[in-house]
């Protein structure tokens, strides 16, 4: 990283130590849930903030950094994935089939349970992305501005994201003790029993 600073005056250092630095947490949680492996979202943090310190003259001080550094993220994630599609498939034996989060290795929101993360996890990338970004309290606006898709995009995922969630979880939601009815049925909340 040596040979980036010589293009950070003192503003940009600042910018970085005091608005990009704190939200070091959150954009791994992100890349964590991105990815599903420690390593990798090591690795897809690392490199957001890499392109955060390279590219910090295109950052207007004081604006929303948390949006800035997450669509930083998601397009190194997206340009890691499409980079790895062109390339030949191999597969570890021991790694899953299917991404999973268990609670314990969730960074960032801890209170949510193995069920919910798993049916995140089940969502196709465009809905678990919108979801994702919907949990970390950004607006619609923010969100369609991160994910680079138009605001009517953002209602529509979310809509269609949540209604896949409700699906996937009436059958826990029963189990812990909640008056489920079926999704199709009603569009309630459930209530407690």
């Amino acid at each position: 990283m040596a040979n980036l600073t010589y293009k950070a005056n003192g503003a940009q250092s600042r910018i970085f130590e005091q608005e990009f630095i704190p939200l070091l947490d959150a954009v791994y949680a992100f890349s964590y849930r991105l990815t599903g492996d420690r390593t990798q979202a090591d690795d897809l943090a690392q490199e957001t903030f890499l392109k955060a310190w390279r590219f910090i003259e295109r950052y207007t001080a004081d604006t929303n950094a948390k949006a800035w550094l997450f669509r930083i993220c998601r397009n190194a994630f997206i340009n890691d994935w499409r980079s790895r599609q062109t390339q030949p498939r191999t597969r570890d034996i021991d790694d899953p089939a299917v991404r999973m989060l268990p609670v314990a290795e969730t960074p960032h929101n801890e209170r949510m349970g193995d069920e919910v993360m798993l049916a995140i996890n089940s969502l196709s990338d465009h809905f678990r992305t919108v979801i994702l970004l919907d949990l970390e309290d950004f607006t619609y606006e923010e969100i369609a501005a991160i994910l680079d898709v138009p605001i009517g995009t953002v209602r529509s995922r979310l809509h269609r994201a949540r209604n896949i969630l409700a699906k996937k979880l009436q059958v826990y939601g029963r189990s812990m003790g909640y008056n489920v009815q079926d999704h199709e049925d009603s569009d309630d909340a459930p209530t407690a029993v």
